[in-house]
């Protein structure tokens, strides 16, 4: 499997915000476009540097770029969930606009701004984990402007299988909800088909971490797991509150479906047995079991 996760914001960050790594974030900005909007080069403004983290000057969720015909991106990788992301997002797409002119006078050289949000959770009530936003006439239907895209990426909706892959889109999607399941020499050939896919495995399956860097993974993978133990816990106190008083049987059967879910995400992230013994309350015996089925190796 690859060692980091690609989905916890500081390895999303280092992974597609790098100088080095501009055709991985191409790829990935043309799979979200429709076709007659890809793009050949990018120019990172807030390119990964650890440095600037340290004094406060970059934003771990997000990358912004822009293109070589003008038009700015804002991406951003979410993996706690908030009640209020609409809000957040257009907050972030208007700063991004905004911020391209000094003066309010200068509404000539404002361009084409594409907000890129990718959620490890459910927010839309659309059935599609890919969702476009722009603006028009809600009576004839006609475009008010082009400047204004919003992109919506909910990965837990996304439940293809790599044989049902079919878009460059789909890759992307499946390298970032199952990049567990591989590593840089067993990836996938559905996957295998993108060159920048496969860069992007062999990155994340080498990519070193300082001891600063790793500090930052693992309270970000902290969180991560808290979240998911939060979860869990509502869905499994869902359950109990939906059985008929007095069945004990159906309320422990209950209590260990929700511990395994906690184990296989905590897995998933990349922990060592003993933390997800400890954390799931499972016995080490189960949680290698656990480990084995998901074809991950220790």
């Amino acid at each position: 499997m690859c060692r980091l996760n690609p989905k916890v914001d500081f390895v999303f960050k280092k992974l597609f915000g790098s100088e080095e790594n501009k055709d991985i974030l191409i790829s990935f900005i043309n799979s979200v476009l429709s076709e007659d909007e890809q793009i050949v080069d990018i120019e990172l403004k807030n390119p990964y540097n650890l440095a600037n983290y340290r004094k406060g000057k970059m934003s771990i969720l997000d990358i912004k770029a822009v293109d070589e015909k003008g038009v700015w991106y804002d991406i951003e990788m979410q993996i706690a969930e908030q009640s209020f992301y609409d809000k957040r997002a257009l907050y972030y797409w208007a700063k991004v606009y905004s911020d391209q002119i000094e003066s309010g006078y200068e509404y000539n050289l404002l361009k084409k701004t594409i907000g890129i949000n990718i959620l490890d959770f459910e927010y839309l009530n659309e059935e599609e984990y890919h969702n476009v936003y722009k603006i028009y006439n809600v009576k004839s239907k006609k475009a008010f402007s082009n400047l204004f895209e919003l992109h919506f990426i909910e990965l837990p909706k996304f439940k293809k299988d790599f044989s049902e892959i079919k878009t460059t889109l789909d890759r992307w999607a499946a390298f970032l909800t199952k990049a567990y399941e591989f590593d840089k020499d067993t990836v996938p050939k559905e996957l295998a088909q993108s060159e920048e896919i496969k860069k992007a495995a062999e990155k994340l399956d080498i990519m070193s971490l300082n001891k600063e860097e790793r500090e930052i993974y693992e309270n970000d993978l902290k969180a991560m797991m808290v979240r998911n133990a939060e979860i869990n816990a509502a869905e499994e106190k869902g359950r109990e509150e939906g059985r008929e008083e007095g069945k004990v049987e159906g309320r422990e059967e209950g209590k260990e479906e929700g511990r395994i879910e906690a184990a296989i995400e905590a897995i998933k992230l990349g922990v060592n047995n003993d933390v997800v013994a400890k954390i799931s309350k499972l016995s080490i015996e189960k949680v290698e079991e656990l480990r084995k089925k998901l074809a991950i190796n220790k």
